[in-house]
């Protein structure tokens, strides 16, 4: 495959960006998209320049760190996968792709292609830890958890704070991203002592650091490697709802 690669090229948070349009040629169309980043790069270094800056590490879909935006789709127009399991085959000979990098406020350009989203670790960190003191290691069985609860949190749980939400969201909301770790917790029964005091820190800081408001249109679930439901999202509202209504622990 020959393709027309136009990247985003950012020296820092301050500068100015703009697409560099490279060609790459020979492109097996069995390798990753992240493989033939690697190759652009292996490209750009023969010639004497600075490589395309981008993160990667699992490359399994379960890190999160491989943000792209590709032709204006976050992760790229295939459902339920993160950007390091996307493939060539997925393009066709003489393609032109447009990456970019996560566009949003609180996700500002470190180099490149590479955001710092240490607003997500933030809101988490806000959430705190659950205090309740269980002694030594407890019995798997303990305590008696209904597989569909367990299950939902599971789904919850299996958010990878990608950031994908917020890149497709044309308010930036991480209503989703917040959502997901809030109902992994509030769903069983270790995290329901304090569940009015987390959503109501963790709701207060999402919105501490610049993200928009959820408007529902969707965009933020449809862009999600996990599939995140939006379900997640109302039942983040109602939390944070009875919070405020009876906040018997929140201080």
């Amino acid at each position: 495959m020959n393709l027309t690669l136009k990247v985003w090229r950012q020296d820092g948070p301050d500068a100015a960006g703009a697409l560099e349009s490279h060609t790459l040629e020979n492109v097996n169309k069995n390798s990753s998209f992240l493989e033939m980043m690697d190759l652009l790069n292996e490209k750009i270094m023969l010639d004497g320049k600075d490589a395309i800056e981008f993160e990667s590490d699992c490359r399994e879909g379960i890190c999160g760190t491989c943000c792209l935006v590709i032709n204006g789709q976050p992760h790229g127009k295939s459902l339920g996968v993160a950007t390091c399991q996307v493939y060539m085959r997925d393009f066709k000979d003489g393609d032109t792709i447009t990456i970019e990098p996560w566009r949003a406020k609180p996700f500002p350009v470190i180099k490149d292609l590479v955001v710092d989203r240490s607003a997500f670790d933030r809101i988490q960190a806000a959430g705190g830890y659950i205090s309740v003191s269980t002694g030594p290691h407890p019995d798997g069985n303990a305590i008696k958890i209904p597989k569909d609860v367990s299950d939902v949190a599971f789904d919850h749980a299996a958010c990878i704070g990608c950031g994908a939400c917020v890149a497709a969201c044309p308010n930036a909301s991480a209503s989703l991203f917040t959502s997901a770790k809030i109902s992994q917790l509030a769903l069983l029964p270790q995290g329901k002592s304090e569940r009015s005091r987390r959503v109501k820190r963790m709701v207060e800081q999402m919105d501490d650091e610049g993200f928009g408001n959820c408007s529902n249109i969707g965009e933020c679930s449809a862009a999600c490697p996990k599939k995140i439901p939006l379900t997640s999202i109302a039942r983040m509202k109602r939390e944070y709802l009875r919070a405020v209504v009876s906040p018997f622990d929140a201080s």
